[in-house]
């Protein structure tokens, strides 16, 4: 490896050849954006639904039904203190211009008993996806403004219509997301780097390294057959942002310092590209190699975000080690300008905050250690009592009519109403299924609604509104009850109960592997088995620490009921892969500084070295993730939350204060086999 980043080191500093990686690099990212363009949108978002799910099977065996391959929106028609003869009239017109938007006939009326309120179904083809389904849905949306009767309220929910809102939420998102994180990216790195043009090259290079991945993951997705929906696009591109960010700070921060010994800045770039492309490349390919163990999950949407994070990471690598160093090899030290690192000056000072702190922590490690225990098992306790799964209402955190429509037929038909469940099953068996389904608790009422060969299908309507747990536990029992009778449930709420499932089944079996695949990146990259057992173990406790901190503010202080189904998984993810990141840099500064002086002496010097840049990372990545919170659903600003605050907590408590604490305590043996190995080739004794 070592010959593969003198070449690279070579390749990206020289003047000619640099000259050649920028066009290239340039040329080829043109052509991905231009390709992407070509290929226009692409395909509908994926489901979070596990493609074996009973509520799966259902919609794939509605198929067979008259009327099997429509998504319902409800119309919800309210007028306080009963509605007219007028309002009958006009319902009636705009019934005629709601068959002709879809194509489809629209259902009678169905009166509220109290006379203030009626609702309709409008059927709305199921392949009608993405941006066609908002358009159709505002489409249908102002037939009902036209010609209105003052004082009638109409709103559209049901599927369709919070589909399509949820669709309608992310317009112009992707661009707002872009700006803020550009903007956030761009403050720090003024800050960091104290230069009003430095910050300049870095960013541009990540910009561009962010643009070419969010494309590339499209025709990706294109070619594949699979969708990338807002959340996906938006988590994909502040990876980008922040892991380039990460890679930058980590490449220029090693460029000031070698300034300081090499008289010509190519050479200095030359030696910093050969210090830090072990720890980037380490780094990256963790993160990358946990995102991939997300293919392995039963979620579409969860394998989609895998695959297209790892895609825009590897291609955030490859501008980090190849585009950057050209770029940074164009200018000469004047690019720092006004703190100009000079060749010969002195080094940092090593009586610097960072190098205070460290001494600090091994001078009494224990003490430092259990203090560090105390706070981290008061962080996690915030996981006791969490409430996980969000419903449909909860979801959003803008201004959206399902919602409100929802809670208006809410007050006047069972909140069921909007979202029925249905029943599939042999028609020998229908009778008796019917029967069982009316004596349930929590089933407002259940009919039969269509034949299709030897199938039925029963609609049930739920006393609860859909995805709360009320109407989860109604969906639980009728299953329980129906066993053994060959029938399948599906439905909306249904399939919120199915993805829970999956998203648990995900939580046992994908978070195990993540641990499994940093431990084996670690082990390669350390060439230790020590200190990889010990860093994923301070990782482990340090992510439910940060997960009982991001859960207890997510309910407490910005007041959501719940923390949403996928949120757990994504954060222990990004905690686990990216808070190793750090201690890695740390680590393998450590090991380089071992060379000349112990383990405890080595871990100080790295600190110390390290403190700075370590740290303005941090605190760029864990701001990028907050800025998730510009996108408008609250599952987004969960996981914005929790990670952010996670890599805040890695940085500041785990990497300056926990991990010397260890090293200290374990000393030597923390490299072994590795140190063993090496200083007997020294002819040099063992402590034990």
């Amino acid at each position: 490896m070592r010959s593969a980043i003198e070449r690279l080191a070579r390749i990206t500093t020289r003047k000619a050849t640099a000259w050649v990686v920028l066009v290239v690099a340039f040329l080829l990212a043109g052509g991905v954006m231009a390709l992407g363009s070509s290929l226009g949108e692409t395909s509908s978002a994926p489901d979070p639904l596990p493609a074996d799910a009973e509520s799966a099977q259902v919609a794939e065996l509605q198929q067979s039904f008259p009327g099997g391959d429509v998504l319902p929106a409800v119309a919800v028609v309210e007028r306080t203190g009963g509605l007219t003869e007028e309002d009958q009239q006009w319902l009636g017109e705009v019934s005629q211009r709601w068959a002709e938007i879809t194509g489809n006939e629209v259902s009678p009326p169905i009166p509220a008993t109290d006379g203030e309120a009626l609702i309709v179904a409008i059927d709305v083809d199921a392949d009608v996806t993405g941006l066609d389904l908002t358009e159709l849905v505002d489409d249908l949306r102002e037939a009902a403004d036209e010609d209105r009767p003052d004082g009638l309220t109409v709103q559209l929910t049901g599927g369709a219509a919070f589909a399509a809102d949820i669709s309608s939420a992310f317009e112009g998102a992707d661009l707002r997301l872009l700006l803020v994180t550009a903007g956030v990216v761009a403050l720090l790195l003024i800050l960091t780097y104290r230069s009003p043009v430095l910050w300049l090259v870095p960013l541009t290079v990540i910009a561009v390294a962010d643009r070419t991945a969010s494309v590339a993951t499209q025709i990706i997705a294109e070619w594949i057959g699979t969708g990338l929906d807002g959340s996906t696009s938006g988590i994909t591109s502040v990876l980008v942002f922040g892991a380039g960010t990460n890679y930058a700070l980590l490449m220029v921060s090693r460029y000031r310092e070698e300034l300081r010994r090499h008289a010509h800045h190519r050479d200095a770039l030359a030696a910093a590209v050969r210090g830090s492309t072990e720890a980037i490349v380490a780094s990256n390919l963790t993160v990358v190699l946990a995102l991939l163990v997300l293919t392995l999950s039963v979620a579409p949407n969860t394998r989609s975000l895998g695959v297209s994070a790892a895609i825009g990471l590897l291609i955030a690598l490859l501008f980090a080690l190849l585009v950057l160093p050209a770029a940074l090899s164009l200018f000469g030290r004047g690019l720092f300008w006004p703190f100009v690192p000079r060749d010969g000056e002195e080094e940092k000072s090593r009586d610097g905050v960072w190098f205070r702190i460290a001494r600090a922590v091994v001078s009494r490690p224990a003490v430092v250690l259990a203090a560090a225990a105390v706070i981290l098992g008061v962080l996690a306790s915030g996981l006791l009592g969490v409430k996980v799964g969000l419903s449909q209402t909860d979801q959003f955190r803008v201004e959206a009519e399902s919602v409100d429509g929802l809670e208006t037929l809410s007050k006047h038909f069972p909140p069921g109403a909007a979202d029925p469940v249905t029943i599939v099953v042999g028609a020998d068996k229908a009778e008796d299924v019917l029967v069982t389904v009316n004596q349930i608790d929590g089933v407002d009422s259940a009919r039969p609604s269509g034949e299709s060969d030897d199938l039925v299908k029963i609609t049930a309507t739920l006393e609860d509104a859909p995805a709360t747990a009320e109407s989860i536990e109604t969906i639980e029992t009728m299953r329980s009850e129906l066993d053994g009778t060959g029938a399948l449930v599906g439905g909306s709420v249904a399939k919120d109960l199915d993805s829970r499932n999956g998203a648990e089944r995900d939580l046992k079996v994908i978070v195990p592997l993540i641990l499994l695949v940093v431990l084996l990146v670690l082990f390669v990259v350390l060439r230790s088995v020590v200190t990889p057992l010990v860093l994923v173990t301070i990782s482990v406790i340090a992510t439910l620490s940060a997960l009982g901190l991001g859960a207890w503010m997510s309910t407490h202080v910005f007041g959501f009921p719940a923390l949403d189904v996928s949120t757990p998984i994504y954060a222990f993810l990004f905690l686990v892969a990216l808070g190793v990141d750090y201690t890695v840099f740390l680590v393998l500064r450590a090991r380089e500084e071992s060379a000349e002086r112990s383990t405890v002496d080595a871990m100080v010097m790295a600190v110390g070295l390290t403190g700075g840049v370590i740290t303005s990372a941090g605190i760029v990545l864990a701001s990028v993730f907050a800025v998730l919170g510009v996108l408008p659903l609250i599952t987004l600003t969960q996981v914005g939350l929790i990670v952010g605050l996670g890599i805040l907590l890695d940085t500041f408590l785990v990497r300056t204060v926990v991990v010397p604490a260890v090293f200290a305590l374990v000393g030597d043996r923390i490299w072994w086999p590795a140190a063993i190995s090496r200083r007997k080739s020294e002819g040099a004794t063992i402590d034990t």
